[in-house]
């Protein structure tokens, strides 16, 4: 899996999975319930995460959605 989104916006993490659901590309948001914990950590973020295969077609969705500048910049 690849990391798309690392934030404590909940907002946003609803926002982004309803997009990449809406399109059947499969989301895991990782660190969910710790992070909902410790939320005012910013060192404990969610982190939204999609299969690498997915990944340019999960990428390309959210900047069409003008939600390209919360995305993780490519290794």
């Amino acid at each position: 899996m690849i990391e798309l989104i690392r934030t404590n916006d909940v907002a946003l993490i609803s926002v982004v999975e309803g997009l990449l659901q809406q399109e059947d590309i499969p989301t895991f948001v990782a660190d969910r319930h710790t992070s909902v914990i410790d939320g005012s950590l910013n060192w404990l973020q969610m982190r939204v995460m999609v299969p690498e295969d997915r990944e340019a077609e999960a990428r390309e969705l959210l900047a069409e959605a003008e939600l390209g500048h919360w995305l993780k910049a490519k290794k």
